[in-house]
């Protein structure tokens, strides 16, 4: 028997569904996140919205601390370098005593320098691998044992395509190692936490318009570059964002160690 119902309530258009937020009650941690029209920013942004209270970490305290009023008053920035383990101990143990406890840590601070592999100097080298790797473990390390002794947590991992690939249009080899790196290290931590219900993944962006790339293509640069994207367009922000949010929540519950490509298609293996 078929039955038709007829609703009392508002028209359709005015329908409008309630969902719980993904990170309500969570805090959480995203370094170099102070840049406006970066992928850290985006991050952050994007889990305020989804209840977080958020802490961002940047080399620019007072950027930091801006970034966080932005979201909220319940936000807070922190000035530190995320090679400095000091400073990052420092940082992790502010958290703790203002919130109690941190559930997701988004390894994002990261730098590029686009040269070749003859022209790489050891100081160069020293400081991409500084900030990119080291960085990620020195913030880990830091989070690791709250996240342990909280019943668990979320750390993701920002790498690149370049890691995956060979190179990118704005790193250099060294750039490509050290995020690959990345890569290896999220995967070792992931096998050693797992038991503890710290799950570690990375996300690996393709060419994200951020401020770092802003100015850097022109027209036709740009054109060939989306030639050989299939979604046909340059990522943003928030396509990074979104991939970061879904790892950071219990959706992904059962993932850890993944590589979770967010690239349009410019890399697919």
């Amino acid at each position: 028997m078929i039955r038709e119902f007829a609703s009392t309530n508002s028209a359709p258009s005015d329908f409008k569904m309630e969902r719980d937020m993904l990170l309500e009650r969570k805090v959480a941690v995203v370094t170099g996140a102070a840049s406006a029209r970066g992928i850290g920013r985006a991050t952050a942004k994007r889990f305020a919205e989804e209840g977080a209270k958020v802490v961002i970490v940047d080399l620019d305290a007072e950027a930091a601390k801006a970034a966080a009023a932005d979201l909220g008053s319940e936000h807070l920035g922190i000035g530190a370098n995320v090679t400095d383990e000091a400073l990052i101990h420092d940082a992790i143990e502010a958290t703790v005593a203002r919130y109690g406890q941190i559930d997701i840590l988004v390894n994002n601070a990261g730098i590029t320098q686009p040269v070749k592999t003859l022209d790489i100097k050891r100081g160069d080298y020293d400081r991409i691998l500084d900030v990119n790797l080291r960085g990620t473990l020195i913030c880990s390390q830091a989070v690791i044992p709250h996240m342990v002794s909280n019943g668990g947590g979320s750390i993701i991992c920002v790498s690149s395509v370049s890691a995956q690939r060979g190179g990118g249009i704005f790193g250099g080899p060294h750039y490509s190692a050290a995020k690959a790196g990345v890569l290896g290290l999220a995967k070792a931590m992931a096998r050693e936490f797992g038991g503890k219900q710290v799950r570690i993944n990375s996300v690996t962006p393709g060419l994200i318009a951020t401020d770092i790339t802003a100015g850097k293509l022109s027209s036709d640069q740009e054109a060939a570059i989306i030639d050989g994207i299939p979604l046909a367009r340059l990522g943003a922000a928030t396509d990074v964002a979104n991939a970061a949010l879904f790892l950071a929540s219990d959706l992904s519950s059962y993932l850890t160690g993944i590589t979770l490509d967010v690239n349009g298609g410019m890399l697919i293996h």
